[in-house]
């Protein structure tokens, strides 16, 4: 198949948020568009006139550099899976408000916390989240580290950490958040006290999408772990026995151990966001007083940025 081919045998949603996500952010950032005018920027937003298109235009823009292709990517494959994988939005309607749900509160964590300006990475990651609920415990891969599908938001997260800054991670960690909430409102979670659908998709987005009576599956392109093979070298086998049931209580065991899986991704988003913080604040405030000032890092964070370090959408004259 070519690569055209490809692109359009993706699920029309997914396939048309990637592609408006990759232009977009191609011509952000070969300055064919002005950066400034499509970020997120609170000062932007309480003005009047508000400019409010940067809501959704700062969804589209992706990391710089090869920030464009892995969160293009990102979006395109767990979108694509999401829209054509669970029974929960097997209507596309119930997938747009999915997105506009995720979109909004990842837009509200960043304006509130983490002055976020770019975040398709964080729309990305929640994507990758919930596609994590039908795939729990099955092994794969990233880079060469194999691990339980349900880590693979973390370990990007850390990869995000290492190799950009604590702030990247916790704009990205913004769209784990939204992924949690989304399902806790849905009643993913019943024993949290949440047992029905609180996000029900709007008549006209129900209208303006139509209904798919026949909703196609992919069967035969999953990838299914081999008998016997666990995660991280770990035996999680344990878990097809659970604690017994009884008679009518077949999925009884499911409900016990979601909730407890709930609250350890809680525990470990929140202690990951305190973390970033605290590094964050380390490294940009607290340098000149701390331990960095007896190699001189002080004077560095201070002065002028390195050669190279400057904003890839800088217009300014060196």
């Amino acid at each position: 198949m070519s690569p055209l081919d490809i692109f359009l045998s993706a699920p029309p949603i997914s396939r048309t948020l990637a592609a408006v996500v990759f232009s977009f952010s191609v011509l952000i950032y070969t300055r064919v568009i002005p950066y400034d005018r499509f970020v997120l920027s609170l000062p932007s937003l309480t003005q009047l006139p508000p400019e409010l298109w940067r809501v959704k235009t700062c969804l589209l823009i992706t990391g710089p550099n090869l920030g464009i292709f892995f969160d293009t990517y990102f979006l395109y494959v767990y979108g694509a899976k999401l829209e054509k994988g669970p029974l929960r939005f097997s209507q596309r309607a119930d997938f747009v408000t999915y997105i506009s749900f995720n979109g909004g509160i990842i837009v509200i964590l960043n304006l509130l916390i983490t002055s976020g300006q770019r975040l398709a990475s964080a729309l990305a990651l929640s994507f990758i989240t919930t596609s994590t609920r039908d795939s729990w415990d099955e092994p794969m891969t990233l880079v060469i580290l194999k691990m339980p599908s349900q880590y693979l938001p973390y370990a990007l997260l850390l990869l995000t950490l290492i190799l950009d800054s604590p702030q990247a991670a916790m704009i990205q960690a913004t769209g784990l958040a939204a992924a949690y909430l989304y399902d806790l409102l849905t009643g993913l979670y019943p024993n949290f006290g949440i047992k029905r659908n609180l996000i029900t998709t709007p008549g006209w987005v129900k209208k303006m999408f139509g209904t798919q009576n026949v909703v196609e599956r992919p069967y035969g392109t999953a990838s299914t772990p081999a008998a016997g093979e666990t995660a991280w070298g770990l035996d999680l086998s344990w878990k097809r026995f659970g604690p017994g049931r009884t008679l009518g209580g077949e999925g009884s065991s499911e409900v016990r151990q979601r909730p407890r899986g709930c609250i350890l991704a809680v525990l470990v988003t929140g202690a990951f966001l305190v973390i970033c913080g605290l590094l964050g604040w380390f490294f940009f405030h607290g340098a000149q007083s701390g331990p960095l000032s007896i190699f001189g890092v002080d004077k560095l964070l201070s002065g002028k940025p390195p050669l190279g370090g400057a904003d890839p959408t800088s217009t300014t004259p060196h």
